[in-house]
């Protein structure tokens, strides 16, 4: 039997990783069917927490949901779409165990990347979950395919607690204030296409934006811990895509 192929030099796993874990914004959901135990797959969509575990609002009349409740165990596809062959684009398989939650954070970082959702996220048979990453794996075409422990496609959260708590109201004063900088951003930095462009989060590794059902992320050149590296950060950011040319 032959060896599998190793992956590609240069290939960036862990940040292609990353990206896919922040930026798709449905996946589909395996969990086990409580009656027989086949794997069930289903679209739900979905939003990351500040350590980047995705986060779900799912009513308990789903049939997923009501498998979860018997078996946590859970697995999430999250796949990059594009033109031709659908398995040339990179996709990310993310496994763990699924637990309520109803921390006021959850809510708000969900709804920021799916406002829609507000329409029912208050509903009685509506909660908000999270998928406890166990470990992940990539598939970015071609000898690009690597298993990912959850430290690798985690963001550390320790000792930055001050950020953690400022993210709320820096996301709310960038989005009030400083729609031109999040435009640089997304265009600039993301090579995303122009839009209505505004912050959903922050975390230590960088700035989640979205524009109607676009999705970027621009990650930070360093590690952010509290609001005045922040500060510093987002104006150098902002300074780097103004002096770069403009897209022909």
């Amino acid at each position: 039997m032959e060896d599998a192929p190793r992956p590609a030099p240069g290939f960036d796993a862990v940040g292609i990783a990353k990206e896919l874990l922040r930026t798709i914004r449905a996946g589909a959901l395996a969990t086990l069917e409580r009656s027989g135990g086949f794997p069930f797959a289903s679209l739900v969509t979905v939003a990351t927490d500040y350590d980047g575990s995705p986060l779900l609002l799912m009513s308990r009349l789903s049939a997923h949901t009501q498998n979860l409740e018997q078996d946590q165990r859970a697995s999430i596809l999250l796949a990059q779409r594009g033109k031709g062959d659908p398995l040339a684009h990179p996709r990310l398989t993310v496994m763990g165990r699924t637990a309520r939650t109803d921390q006021d954070h959850v809510r708000r970082r969900f709804l920021a990347r799916h406002p829609k959702a507000q329409l029912y996220a208050g509903f009685a048979d509506f909660s908000f979950w999270r998928l406890e990453i166990a470990s992940a794996h990539l598939n970015g075409g071609f000898a690009r395919a690597m298993d990912l422990t959850a430290d690798q496609i985690r963001t550390e959260t320790a000792g930055a607690e001050e950020l953690a708590a400022a993210e709320a109201s820096a996301v709310e004063h960038m989005n009030a204030d400083h729609r031109e900088a999040l435009a640089l951003y997304a265009e600039k930095l993301a090579g995303a296409p122009p839009g209505e462009w505004r912050a959903t989060g922050l975390d230590p590794e960088g700035i989640d934006l979205a524009a109607g059902d676009r999705t970027a992320r621009v990650a930070f050149d360093r590690r952010v811990a509290g609001p005045g590296q922040l500060r510093s950060v987002l104006k150098e950011m902002a300074d780097r895509a103004r002096a770069l040319p403009q897209r022909t």
